[in-house]
């Protein structure tokens, strides 16, 4: 087992993994109707998983594997994969995995490929035939708003509500990019009549970000599909630390709103950070927050004091007085300035640089990793 996970190499998306799908595509050629024109993301993702469940086996730890797999067998649903195609699937990457390690494939290589092979589509295969659930929701954009040059809210009507917990996310199909789907996390918690709220950044390169920015319109027919992730606060944990990067505010956002819900809570204390004091977009509603729910704090934060010329062009996102004052620097600098943290349930949502640096800086200051939680990062 451990020679499969060490042939697999994340950074390498277009080698084995590249191959594999080729191979795969080659064995059923209307398979590649279902998956996106550009490959690289998609590629990326699954050489992430494949390592990621490799090295699990390796520690012969299956139980969260397991779950996993079956979490993505669910989710493949949305590409139209059915249970046929997996065994296609397992003889494209058994083939693949031979044809990459050569002559270090031994019988006993061909045994733990066969075993781990079985497991991964045969669990794969079983949960998406077991689900009784949707495949994806549908749902109408009814308002799109455009909060500065590359950040807008899209509010959605769903035609059947969508079951999730705050702070999970899902992945989205717009109709300007058919079939490249995007993880965005809704910032509101589920809702019984079907709405929901994504705050979406362009993101340079980003064909999908950069459509929904800049095209999406009222009317607009969006795809989701099944949440992910287990981000969240246990109410009994102790105080929580929250740090939020730009739209990274977007499940901590909804969490918080969940939140309210109860009367007596854990101590939250925010920090909400951006590049310029106008990117601190949704201060208002933090603020109208606080006022009511004396267990958060919010500080915000940005890395320059002023705001550029543009910023005139757009919302003015200046709260009242009530949030603590807005301190200048780089997020984690900031974060860290106040101490390690180590009591403290700590939530970290941003971007991939921005989290690892500031989980980096609080494991640094004496924060346990274990009490730190963030979604997958795959940038």
């Amino acid at each position: 087992m451990a020679v499969l996970h060490a042939a697999i190499d994340p950074d390498d998306a277009n080698g084995l993994i590249g191959r594999f799908y080729t191979r795969w595509f080659a064995f059923d050629v209307s398979l590649r109707d279902l998956f996106p024109p550009d490959m690289a993301g998609q590629r990326a993702a699954f050489a992430h998983a494949l390592k990621w469940v490799y090295g699990e086996l390796v520690a012969q730890r299956a139980e969260e594997p397991v779950a996993f797999l079956a979490q993505l067998g669910r989710d493949h649903r949305k590409y139209g994969v059915l249970p046929e195609h997996y065994e296609t699937l397992r003889l494209a990457l058994h083939a693949t995995l031979r044809d990459e390690l050569a002559e270090a494939w031994t019988d006993a290589v061909d045994a733990a490929a066969q075993q781990s092979l079985n497991l991964i589509t045969g669990v794969m295969s079983g949960a998406a035939d077991a689900e009784q659930g949707p495949a994806w929701w549908d749902g109408t954009v009814i308002e799109r708003l455009r909060i500065s040059r590359d950040l807008v809210v899209v509010r959605l009507q769903l035609d059947h509500p969508m079951p999730y917990h705050a702070g999970q996310y899902v992945n989205v199909a717009v109709p300007q990019c058919p079939r490249r789907w995007r993880y965005l996390t809704p910032a509101i918690p589920p809702d019984d009549t079907g709405a929901i709220e994504f705050h979406v950044r362009a993101v340079p390169g980003g064909l999908v970000s950069n459509a929904i920015v800049n095209e999406t319109q009222p009317g607009d027919r969006w795809r989701l599909s099944s949440p992910h992730g287990g981000l969240q606060v246990d109410r009994d944990g102790g105080d929580v630390l929250m740090v939020a990067g730009s739209t990274g505010l977007a499940p901590l956002r909804s969490i918080v709103m969940d939140l309210t819900r109860w009367g007596i809570n854990p101590r939250v204390h925010m920090f909400f950070g951006g590049r310029h004091p106008c990117e601190l977009y949704d201060l208002p509603t933090l603020w109208q927050i606080t006022t009511h729910n004396p267990w958060l704090s919010v500080t915000p934060v940005s890395e320059h004091n002023s705001d550029p010329a543009w910023a005139a062009d757009y919302p003015d996102v200046t709260p009242p007085r009530g949030l603590h004052l807005r301190q200048t620097g780089r997020l984690m600098d900031v974060v860290t300035r106040y101490g390690g943290w180590g009591d403290r349930q700590i939530l970290i949502c941003g971007g991939p640089e921005m989290v690892r640096a500031t989980k980096a800086a609080l494991i640094a200051k004496g924060a346990p990793p274990e009490r730190i939680q963030h979604d997958p990062l795959y940038s």
